[in-house]
């Protein structure tokens, strides 16, 4: 591949065929929303402040109406009116766990849908919203991956999941006033469908929108980004984004993590961890999450515990160990309770946090892996699926 080769897929992030009619605000960067506030009509002297009045309205205050954007003539409204709409995806339908866990399906441009996951925890709420319309990268162990991929989500898609969440929370503050009262909504993780970093832009601009201390307000630190290692883009996501990063690690030998993570064979552990080495000295963010799922009798022995921390050696890290979430025609079997804290003792003692992910929301298949858009339900075999990996 060409070192100026783009990384982006080359998939549509919107249909074809424009939508005719008023443009969506949603989405839009502060400097896309100022060219189209002129193109509209608005003097150039007034078009910033026009975006940071509209801009609050919209993403701190929650509003989808022209009208009710008072500081703003009546003329201007309707102006607004005419030329823009303040569209999020459509909510589907909604499933709420035994253990609070929520799970919305929603619908985006196009009639395709997306799957929205929000688990509660004491004192904080993490939503974990999608980048794609499905996922490329068939990662063996992944329901979500079982999935083929459609499209981008556009930025506005991304971000509207967040706004969507905090509509259904009921987590816009009154007008004009601050709450001070703990977030429901206070972290996003990027660990839904889709790759993240194979939709870079879009995320991107999302998750600037998502960090505007105008809008939304979350910090960079509550923001993480999960990749299954898109190496020349680790790089530009601590530049450009800066926020925490993730990586679906899963194996620590090239030969099991190309059956399990099959990107690996673009960009092997090695190159992932020596993009990874330089991340935080970059973005100066925290440790860096190493997500491992853990899968009976493939790579959850003692040696692979060991090698692991030999491979993280010099990267400031965390490791989260993930029981592995069992879904019709898995391949896998989640390793034992025991083979676990085993293998979190040996991480542990070699001087890395390795807490066990609690399984959330396993009851609405809303739990780490198991996200498949509704209308894409077509179960494979575990038969098919083994045949594919070379895990037979």
């Amino acid at each position: 591949m060409s070192a100026d080769a783009p990384i982006t897929q080359d998939v549509m992030t919107i249909p074809r065929k424009l939508p005719e009619g008023p443009q969506n605000l949603v989405g839009m960067t502060r400097d896309a929303m100022r060219d189209a506030l002129i193109a509209m009509g608005t003097p150039e002297k007034q078009a910033k402040m026009r975006v940071g009045q509209i801009w609050q309205w919209i993403y701190q205050w929650g509003v989808r109406d022209f009208d009710a954007m008072t500081n703003l003539s009546k003329a201007f409204r309707a102006e607004l009116a005419d030329a823009f709409v303040i569209e999020i995806p459509e909510v589907v339908s909604k499933q709420v766990s035994t253990d609070g866990t929520r799970k919305w399906l929603v619908r985006i441009a196009g009639g395709h849908e997306v799957e929205v996951v929000y688990i509660p925890e004491e004192g904080r709420g993490t939503l974990c919203i999608s980048s794609q319309v499905g996922c490329t990268l068939t990662c063996s162990f992944c329901h979500t991956g079982t999935q083929k991929l459609v499209r981008n989500l556009t930025a506005g898609e991304i971000i509207g999941q967040v706004m969507m969440a905090r509509d259904d929370l009921d987590e816009w503050p009154e007008h004009g006033k601050r709450t001070e009262d703990a977030r429901l909504l206070s972290n996003i993780v990027l660990m839904g469908m889709g790759e993240p970093l194979y939709n870079f832009e879009n995320v991107r601009d999302a998750m600037k929108i998502a960090m505007d201390p105008e809008g939304i307000q979350l910090s960079r630190r509550r923001i993480t980004l999960s990749t299954s290692g898109v190496v020349p883009e680790i790089a530009r996501t601590a530049e450009e984004i800066g926020c925490q990063l993730a990586v679906s690690f899963h194996a620590t030998t090239d030969e099991v993590r190309n059956k399990l993570v099959p990107i690996n064979k673009r960009w092997n552990i090695a190159e992932l961890l020596d993009a990874l080495r330089t991340y935080p000295k970059v973005s100066n963010s925290e440790r860096i999450t190493f997500e491992y799922v853990m899968l009976d009798g493939v790579n959850d022995s003692d040696e692979d515990a060991h090698r692991l921390v030999e491979l993280i050696k010099g990267i400031p890290a965390k490791i989260n160990l993930i029981p592995f979430n069992e879904w019709p025609g898995a391949p896998y079997k989640r390793s034992s309770n025991n083979r676990i804290r085993a293998f979190s003792e040996i991480v542990y003692k070699a001087g890395y946090a390795s807490p066990v992910r609690k399984p959330r929301g396993e009851d609405i298949m809303a739990a780490c892996g198991q996200l498949k858009s509704a209308t894409e339900r077509a179960r494979k075999s575990r038969r098919e699926i083994a045949a594919e990996t070379g895990l037979t």
